[in-house]
């Protein structure tokens, strides 16, 4: 069987860059995950804080892009840096996010420049979801329940501690004595692993 050559590099950290995320995406290797969000994790940071100007949303989005990345490393061509791919991500991340907020607010010149006497109704949110409603979110939950007892315990307990107890990410941490990095790590590999067992199924959730 013929190896396939790896591609040239401008840089060494390219180079280790790339060998990590093949470990990542062909092994499952925790460490390379682990590694990759150690580089990067702190300049993504830093870039979100800066279109943000919010410490915890820039901290939440840091996390979202590593997540969106690890589950896209399929995509990912050695003929970008993964730096440059993955901040990438991170901008997009935020300006979606940005979009959907400016969405959900009413616009104070829209408000201004209409006729004191014109009528304005804002759309107001209903007291709660019907019968209806809440019998399909409850299915829903269900499902995604089903779905993440097939992960192996070590990841299926981050999820449920994370997203069905709402702890944050100190209280997962000094609730499994486990260091910070290893429960972010947990946490995205997890996802993943969820994003593939609901991409198999033939229905969605």
């Amino acid at each position: 069987m013929i190896e396939k050559a790896e591609p040239e590099f401008a840089t060494e950290r390219a180079k280790r860059d790339y060998r990590l995320v093949c470990a990542a995406r062909d092994e499952g290797d925790e460490k390379a995950y682990a590694s990759l969000m150690e580089r990067y994790k702190e300049a993504l940071y830093q870039m979100l804080y800066r279109m943000t100007g919010d410490a915890d949303e820039a901290d939440d989005l840091t996390m979202e892009s590593f997540g969106k990345a690890f589950c896209q490393l399929n995509s990912y061509s050695p003929t970008n840096a993964f730096s440059t791919w993955l901040f990438s991500i991170g901008s997009n991340c935020c300006i979606d996010r940005i979009r959907r907020r400016r969405l959900q607010m009413v616009s104070i010149s829209d408000l201004a420049s209409r006729d004191e006497d014109e009528v304005f109704e804002l759309p107001m949110p209903s007291n709660g979801p019907n019968p209806e409603e809440e019998f399909i979110a409850a299915q829903r939950v269900k499902r995604l329940r089903d779905v993440v007892m097939q992960l192996k315990p070590n990841y299926r307990r981050v999820i449920e501690l994370r997203y069905f107890e709402e702890l944050s990410y100190d209280e997962i941490a000094e609730r499994l004595g486990l260091p910070m990095g290893t429960v972010k790590v947990h946490l995205l590999r997890a996802r993943q692993l969820l994003a593939n067992i609901i991409g198999n199924q033939s229905e969605p959730m």
